[in-house]
């Protein structure tokens, strides 16, 4: 194993080795106590069990092994450990685990723990959760990233507020991660085709809980130096950099899965930056069973998932075709008697394959090449199929096939310790281990003291480590002792504490609060009822709107009258984000709607007790209701500064009327009862409900068991339903400019339309199609499709027919239309084949 020499253990805490390359210890109480007995300074500072073993002198580990208290506390750790592993969890105990043989989970960033600094945000952390919650229910998924030397930078905030940005070199053998080595004694290197070359890719692995995380690297002294510099930063380089990423991801990742295991159904593109894994996975299979490209695609497609992330149309990553035309040359001709071309290739990531000039869209290719497609909160799937209307031209919007599962946080990740044993205590020990949602009903039985004390508790934890963290911030800013001990009176552990972490950018409009300062300064410095707020993030390198707002809040903070009530903590990261998620009483949320696709960070301060206070978009547009927690806002909608403006009022409005009060309503006991009783409402109702265990329920049963249930069907006998379905799909593609649809005859009776419509069906083949009538949604009207029987034949046409049907007369008979579409009882439509014909 590739790592730094470790002290040699005593035989009584040897396995301490072992521990530290099981990543569950970033959501184990019991980890954090163990590591911190150990080494407490090194665990404070690094978070890093590895680390803390390989910088711990010999003596202490000598004297750990002669430590009662250590090795009562590491035996214990050891057997929950072990029974967790040994033991089947839900999904493996249940009916349908002999369904799914396994799924393959692709992702550009990983956020499991500050230990492995793989992300960059919203999306690497979902992801880290995603694996988290699949080894908690013991479900069959391994995951697939990339090892950067570098990831994303660390934020330094300089004497004017601005941020400056740092790359620290991650060192692999300072991670808790260990190379893959095969049976016969060989790293594991997957060779990947580029121009004029072969790189190579090392594989190594993190084992979170029962889940494995693959992590592909291409520094590897075997390649050249600009090889080498492939996997170098999360989203770094140019557009090119990006690009050989991506391919590294997909075709490199795919490679890794046959690799270790072919035994994977389900291939799980988390955003289109994996999307060329859809490619390598039909290649693959096209030579595998001696047949064509597309027959190999339609075999595959109906196995492989596509979660989008992107809000917005201009968040996807495109390619100029020049690009891909120099780096994925091998696709053409690797298939022995096969036409696919590069063009061919081109056509799967545009709206327009005959278009030159319009780059090639990796999110099209996902959709394109993926029987499943869902957006991550019910409003994001609405506005996404929107988004990808141009890849189905002609079909109603509310038919474009994204559907989506609301994403869902891993609770156990980021409860406080209080608040673990709060939920422990009233719902035992497997509530996010067992079937989601049948084991916390009894949280909402705490009583208001138990809980009221939890989140004192965590209030005062919050202080205390902002008050150190900001002491650290202001001592290496270069700031005079004076200075640095204003930090000691940083906030209060008795007062409301507001509190936002997010990426700094225009559209979530963090500066919302700073509109109006007077008004601001008066909600904070209310001597009876005082707030205070604490937030941390970082804006995108490039991003200079999101730095000036950094910049702002750092300005108000270093105001002396707002000193002790607004810190910013700099260098945001998994570890800060635990701590703000489990201390603050109302989280904020600001972004302006619809851009937030999901906002998961407001689920995470659930499972601790705290309050949303936040604009209904994301998963809030669906969570909301009044007795959880605020609304800011609404969706009226207007240009860019009349929202803003109505929304920052409502802000405001909210706090100064509602949520303030509210907090400092208490009784005679010094407890705030209505406070508790929607604290009470939001644990028990929201945080079974957006666990990340639910996600993955939900995954589990509208996507991984369907998809691994369709692609073993075609499969099957060397492919044969697939080939059938890709010339099905040739025949219906040639034979559809031939249909036509007569004027319908409609007649009616005292509670229907009588509709009669003849058809020209030309070349196609009538079971090929269904003849429906199709009324979109209008007003209180919801979409409606009533499918017409073919009655007989048209006198003396060819391939001609009648078809009829009725509709109710509560409807006008003009909102209904004649159409044709495909119809095949295997395929997936209109994802795998979009054909439509109207009669107007």
């Amino acid at each position: 194993m590739v790592a730094l020499p470790l002290p040699t253990l005593p035989g009584e805490i040897s396995i301490l080795q072992s521990l530290t390359l099981d990543l569950r210890w970033t959501w184990s109480h019991e980890g954090d106590a163990l590591w911190s007995y150990v080494n407490e300074d090194l665990w404070e500072r690094t978070h890093n069990p590895w680390v803390v073993l390989q910088s711990t002198p010999a003596e202490r580990f000598k004297a750990l092994a002669r430590d009662k208290k250590f090795l009562d506390e590491l035996a214990s750790f050891v057997a929950v450990r072990e029974r967790y592993l040994k033991t089947p969890g839900w999904f493996r105990s249940s009916e349908q685990a002999s369904q799914l043989g396994g799924v393959a989970y692709f992702s550009m960033e990983f956020g499991l723990g500050a230990a492995l600094p793989l992300y960059a945000g919203g999306l690497g952390i979902l992801a880290g959760d995603f694996l988290k919650a699949a080894s908690d229910l013991d479900v069959p998924i391994v995951g697939i990233g990339l090892l950067y030397q570098e990831g994303y930078f660390r934020q330094v905030l300089d004497a004017s507020g601005g941020q400056q940005e740092f790359y620290p070199f991650n060192e692999p053998a300072a991670m808790p991660i260990e190379p893959v080595i095969l049976p016969e004694g060989g790293w594991l290197r997957i060779p990947l085709e580029m121009p004029g070359r072969v790189v190579l890719l090392r594989v190594w692995q993190a084992n979170v809980g029962r889940v494995k995380l693959y992590l592909l690297d291409s520094n590897d002294a075997l390649n050249g130096p600009p090889d080498r510099g492939i996997t170098a930063k999360l989203y770094g380089g140019g557009t090119e950099t990006r690009l050989m990423q991506e391919i590294v991801l997909g075709i490199g990742g795919w490679r890794v899965v046959k690799a270790l295991h072919p035994e994977i159904e389900v291939c799980h593109i988390n955003e289109g930056h994996a999307a060329f894994a859809i490619i390598e996975r039909a290649r693959q299979q096209a030579l595998k069973e001696n047949i064509d490209f597309w027959d190999g695609l339609w075999a595959t497609r109906a196995g492989n998932v596509f979660t989008t992330h992107t809000p917005v149309a201009a968040g996807f990553d495109r390619f100029p075709a020049d690009l891909l035309r120099k780096y994925l040359p091998y696709v053409e001709g690797s298939i022995a008697g096969d036409s696919l071309t590069l063009a061919d290739i081109l056509a799967l990531g545009r709206i327009n394959p005959d278009d030159e000039e319009e780059q090639f869209n990796m999110a099209y290719l996902a959709l394109r090449g993926s029987a499943t497609c869902v957006g991550v909160s019910r409003l994001h799937g609405e506005f996404s199929r929107r988004i990808f209307q141009p890849l189905f031209p002609r079909w109603p919007t509310c038919e474009v096939p994204v559907g989506h599962i609301t994403n869902g946080v891993h609770m156990p990740t980021w409860d406080s310790a209080e608040a673990d044993r709060i939920w422990t205590e009233a719902c035992g020990k497997e509530r996010w281990r067992s079937d989601p949602g049948t084991e916390v009903a009894n949280i909402a039985q705490v009583p208001d003291e138990e809980l009221w004390a939890m989140r004192n508790k965590n209030r005062a934890h919050l202080v205390h480590l902002t008050r150190r963290h900001l002491a650290t911030q202001l001592r290496e800013r270069g700031r005079d002792a004076e200075a640095v001990h204003t930090a000691d009176t940083a906030l209060d552990p008795n007062i409301l504490m507001i509190g936002f972490s997010r990426r700094f950018t225009e559209y979530k409009r963090t500066d919302i609060l700073l509109r109006d300062l007077d008004r601001l300064g008066r909600l904070l410095l209310n001597e009876n009822r005082p707030a205070q707020i604490v937030m941390s993030g970082k804006a995108h390198p490039a991003d200079s709107v999101g730095k000036e707002m950094i910049r702002s809040w750092i300005n108000v903070a270093r105001q002396p009258k707002f000193r002790q009530r607004v810190v910013f903590l700099e260098d945001y990261d998994i570890d800060l984000a635990q701590h703000l998620v489990q201390g603050v009483d109302v989280w904020i949320n600001t972004p302006r709607r619809p851009w937030e696709a999901c906002g998961t960070s407001g689920m995470k301060i659930l499972v601790n007790g705290g309050l949303n206070c936040s604009i209904l978009d994301g998963w809030w547009d669906e969570a909301y209701r009044p007795d959880v927690g605020w609304a800011i806002g609404d969706a009226r909608g207007g240009s860019v500064e009349d929202v803003d403006a109505r929304d920052a009022e409502s802000l405001y409005e909210t706090l100064e009327t509602r949520v303030i009060p509210e907090f400092y309503d208490c009784d005679v006991a010094g407890v705030p009862r209505a406070w508790l009783q929607r604290i009470r409402n939001s644990m028990s109702i929201l945080t079974p409900a957006f666990a990340g265990s639910r996600m993955m329920k939900d995954y589990i049963e509208q996507a991984y068991l369907p998809r691994a249930q369709a692609v073993a069907e075609r499969l099957k006998d060397k492919n044969a339903k697939a080939r059938e379905m890709n010339k099905w799909s040739r025949d219906l593609h040639a034979g559809w400019s031939s249909l036509h649809i007569g004027r319908p005859t409609i007649t009616r009776n005292e509670a229907t339309w009588n509709v009669v419509v003849p058809v020209h069906l030309g070349e196609v083949a009538p079971s090929s199609v269904r003849v429906e009538l199709f009324a979109d949604a209008r007003d209180e009207l919801v979409p409606e499709i009533v499918l017409l029987h073919r009655e007989h034949e048209i006198p003396g046409s060819i391939n001609g027919f009648v078809y009829a049907g009725a509709v109710s007369t509560s409807r006008s008979i003009d909102d209904y239309t004649a159409r044709i579409v495909p119809d095949h009882p295997d395929v997936v439509l209109p994802n795998e084949l979009p054909l439509i014909a109207w009669q107007r």
